[in-house]
This record gives structure tokens, C-alpha cells and sequence, in this order.
């Protein structure tokens, strides 16, 4: 049985499966995968926080809202997320 949503916590941002399939594929396929390539697991939630590992110049705020590979993007210098 096919569904017309995804499972995902975030199916943008946290899940490497493409959209289509994602909203073709059965919810108990979906929770099978590694919630590190399809997140399905609402208290791996990673949005809304910061990744960041030390002192930031960058506004806590703006962490939490900014998405992870933006964080990481930045120089350790300014926001440390090694």
C-alpha cells in the first residue's frame, strides 16, 4: 500500500530518499531505513538547534534557524561545528 506522504521528521532536510519515493513508499519501509539517511524518529529532530561545537559569533537565533550545512559552511574561526 502506497502512501501520498512522507514519514520523515523533516523530508527535506533530514532524509536522502528522493520526495517521490518517499511519498510512494509504506510507512514500515520508511522506519526500516537508518534515521541517518531517513529520519523518521521525532527525537532525532535536528532542526531548530545549533551544530555548533564552541563559542560562535553567529547569534543563537540565527543557529538554531540556519540549516546544518550552512553552519558547518562557515570558518571554525566564526563557528565552530568540528
Amino acid at each position: 500500500m502506497s502512501t501520498s506522504t512522507s514519514h520523515a521528521v523533516d523530508p527535506v532536510n533530514q532524509s536522502s530518499v528522493p520526495s517521490g519515493i518517499q511519498k510512494k513508499a509504506p510507512e514500515g519501509l520508511e522506519k526500516t531505513l537508518p534515521d541517518s539517511i531517513h529520519n523518521t524518529d521525532p527525537s532525532k529532530d535536528e532542526r531548530y538547534v545549533s551544530h555548533a561545537t564552541g563559542p560562535s559569533m553567529v547569534p543563537e537565533a540565527i543557529q538554531k534557524a540556519a540549516p546544518e550545512g550552512l553552519e558547518k559552511a562557515l570558518p571554525e574561526s566564526i563557528h565552530p561545528t568540528n
